[in-house]
């Protein structure tokens, strides 16, 4: 008996030494500096420029999706422009969107509605919603439902690419709900300086956008959302004023492109895109590309060269991209007025709404001309070129040609775009290794078949070969 009662007592002696020891080390542990809670605007604005740095950066804008839709093209190192790419080449748009994004937006919303304060929840959701879009038009399947919550979901399944879609329209339609403008402010906000107003309009143009990405599949669906948004008495962006972009600052909070061309010179516009300006003797011509030191003239690079034949070109006898997109402050867009009322053209031709597609196909060009600072004379001579005229049978071909220059930098945004309405048509690499094929998605991280492969092997299974060829549900044709 007394030999059990002195082994208690040393156990218990033990218990409260370990745990008097842990309180120790917690309270050590802590930093009298900092706050052990996030804050809800540094939550905000960490989300919004790391999303928009790797959205608008080198891996998956200059070195990918700005190559295969024949915006931009390789001097240098030419192998991305020719479709080579490994298994660790598309991981920033994966690590980046699902760590620092969808993390800390999930936490906001948390912080959201702890403080009782709905501006925050439906601008996370927002946000959250672009984000898990760019996430599945480049990828395909992708975590949705147990996505950023590593506590919950050490290994996230992978949604279906519709069910991702479906599921970022009701969130966008609960931020819509949540959005008050009468309600609690918030700060943080490096888009919209905290204008609910303004991130209504940001919420309604993203659904606006995925109803026409899943139009081809579901137009029913489509037609219902777009429906909604009027039953709501929804708007969308209106003006150029409105646009949802970040506007950057001098280094070190340059943009991305400038901070690039800083250092290198391996990018230069794509031949492609460059006679199509000269072409249509399009005005933002001088906007999107500058003229070759050397010869003063415009010369884009055709896309995929060897590196041989791409540097026989000269560096100073062809064209980098045009001052404006190489300035420090040049801002990363996201949604454009003129993206809107291309979208708006378009429902209005599917028959999705009563408006005039060519009125606001009209609109829409002008509106990415004076986007760029183009005078009324000469949008109203470009309007009135018959190469430029909205042509009704066929709305895929004139808004897909318009809507592909209007998209001049947004890599992300002009790929899925292409893939979707499939104008223009581009004729792949010179010396692509795709057997005479562009590259119609992003191929998934290889850190995905090491830590998660059950979900990764799923989602192979679902939805086709893990490969740049193997297309997306929403991409039909």
């Amino acid at each position: 008996m007394k030999t059990i009662y002195i082994s208690l007592l040393l156990s218990g002696f033990l218990l409260t030494s370990v745990t008097s020891c842990k309180k120790a080390l917690d309270s050590a542990n802590v930093n009298p500096n900092s706050s052990e809670s996030a804050q809800p605007d540094f939550l905000l604005t960490a989300a919004i420029k790391n999303t928009s740095d790797t959205y608008w950066g080198t891996t998956n804008n200059m070195n990918s999706s700005l190559l295969f839709v024949q915006h931009w093209a390789k001097i240098q190192y030419t192998d991305p422009d020719r479709y080579i790419f490994t298994n660790t080449s598309f991981q920033e748009l994966w690590t980046t969107g699902y760590r620092t994004g969808i993390v800390n937006l999930n936490q906001l919303i948390k912080l959201a509605d702890a403080q009782g304060n709905p501006n925050y929840k439906g601008v996370a959701l927002v946000l959250r919603s672009w984000i898990f879009t760019l996430e599945t038009d480049a990828y395909g399947d992708v975590p949705y439902t147990q996505a950023g919550d590593i506590s919950k979901y050490l290994t996230p399944k992978y949604d279906a690419q519709r069910d991702v879609y479906l599921g970022v329209l009701n969130d966008l339609k609960t931020a819509q709900a949540s959005l008050d403008p009468s309600g609690k402010a918030i700060s943080g906000d490096v888009i919209y300086a905290n204008s609910i107003p303004l991130w209504k309009k940001f919420a309604n143009s993203l659904r606006l956008r995925i109803a026409l990405r899943i139009a081809d599949r579901e137009p029913d669906l489509a037609r219902q959302v777009i429906a909604a948004i009027q039953a709501e008495g929804g708007t969308y962006i209106n003006a150029n004023s409105e646009i949802a972009q970040l506007n950057y600052k001098a280094s070190p909070n340059q943009n991305p492109i400038s901070n690039l061309f800083d250092t290198r010179d391996d990018y230069r516009v794509s031949k492609t895109i460059v006679d199509r300006l000269t072409a249509l003797n399009d005005p933002r011509l001088p906007v999107y590309v500058s003229k070759a030191a050397a010869t003063q003239l415009y010369t884009g690079v055709p896309n995929g060269l060897l590196t041989a034949d791409a540097s026989a070109l000269g560096l100073t006898r062809t064209s980098k991209p045009g001052t404006y997109f190489l300035a420090p402050t040049a801002p990363a867009v996201i949604i454009s007025y003129a993206e809107i009322l291309f979208d708006r053209a378009e429902a209005a031709a599917r028959g999705f709404t009563n408006e005039d597609p060519a009125s606001l196909y009209n609109q829409a060009i002008e509106a990415s001309l004076t986007q760029y600072g183009v005078s009324a004379a000469d949008i109203a001579t470009y309007k009135a070129r018959p190469d430029v005229q909205y042509d009704a049978s066929n709305y895929k071909k004139s808004i897909g040609n318009q809507k592909w220059i209007a998209l001049f930098g947004q890599g992300l945004e002009a790929f899925a775009e292409w893939r979707r309405l499939d104008y223009p048509v581009l004729t792949p690499a010179v010396a692509g290794s795709l057997n005479g094929q562009i590259p119609v998605r992003f191929i998934y991280p290889g850190t995905e078949q090491s830590l998660n492969p059950d979900s990764y092997q799923a989602a192979v299974a679902h939805q086709g070969t893990d490969a740049l060829t193997t297309k997306l549900w929403f991409d039909v044709n």
